[in-house]
């Protein structure tokens, strides 16, 4: 399907917009709380297991795949640290992130989508309830939050994936392990990380609303939001990292 320069720009305007607003949402009283309890919780239950094993494994795979390499030039005793820079600075935030959007932002198109279809966000309008408020806002704040704190689990289990993987072949304490890897880390290390993790985190929430709340009338635009949301969100989550990388470069270098 061929989409004009106009188009482009209409759907450009519409998702600017529609950033303004949310983000206004977080200002305006009543902020709906609750909800945003709510939907902290739903988000956490559905991608806890998944962050948890993935990071696990990371570490893991990543220490076993790195190990023989630095063996042979004999400088193993710097894997921890090597592996922690990797892990916090890159991988842990950018897979973590991918995993939400597709868990994630996947769900919140769907639900959204579905509301609207069936009329409900409509509906609340009807009733004097802001959609915006009580339905995108608090998704959106919450996947900003939760983001993050999934990051730092996936970060924390990768470090104890790598450490079982050193522990198989030599005889090192977690103590030693955990000291090796932090005295390589810097505040420099850790800042751009967070920083990109909340953006993930907000952008995650907010095109999985986008998606579902333009979503067209019609069963099938169900399906297309979540998919759409899904494919949009790892685009930007890839834009994102090389946009911060960049400016981390130029700022703590």
């Amino acid at each position: 399907m061929k989409i004009s320069v106009e188009d482009f720009l209409v759907e450009l305007g519409n998702i600017v917009l529609f950033t303004l607003n949310t983000i206004k949402q977080f200002f305006i009283a009543p902020f709906e709380f609750k909800e945003l309890v709510k939907q902290g919780y739903i988000i956490g239950n559905k991608t806890f297991p998944l962050i948890a094993i993935t990071g696990f494994i990371m570490g893991l795979v990543l220490t076993l795949q790195s190990r023989p390499v630095l063996v042979d030039f004999g400088a193993q005793s710097m894997l921890p640290g090597m592996i922690a820079i990797s892990i916090i600075r890159e991988i842990g935030p950018v897979i973590t992130a991918l995993l939400c959007a597709g868990k994630i932002s996947s769900g919140i198109g769907a639900e959204l989508g579905a509301m609207k279809v069936t009329e409900q966000l409509d509906a609340m309008e009807v009733s004097g309830t802001k959609p915006l408020n009580f339905v995108v806002a608090t998704r959106v704040m919450a996947t900003t939050l939760l983001v993050p704190i999934l990051v730092f689990i996936a970060d924390a289990l990768g470090l104890l994936g790598s450490f079982l993987a050193v522990r198989m072949y030599e005889k090192v304490s977690i103590v030693l392990f955990l000291s090796q890897a932090f005295d390589s880390l810097s505040f420099y290390d850790v800042i751009p990380a967070t920083i990109k993790s909340v953006f993930f985190g907000f952008f995650i929430g907010l095109i999985g609303s986008y998606k579902g709340y333009t979503a067209s009338r019609g069963t099938e635009s169900v399906g297309l939001s979540a998919n759409s949301a899904v494919v949009s969100a790892s685009l930007v989550i890839f834009i994102i990292d090389l946009i911060t990388v960049q400016f981390s470069e130029l700022i703590f270098a």
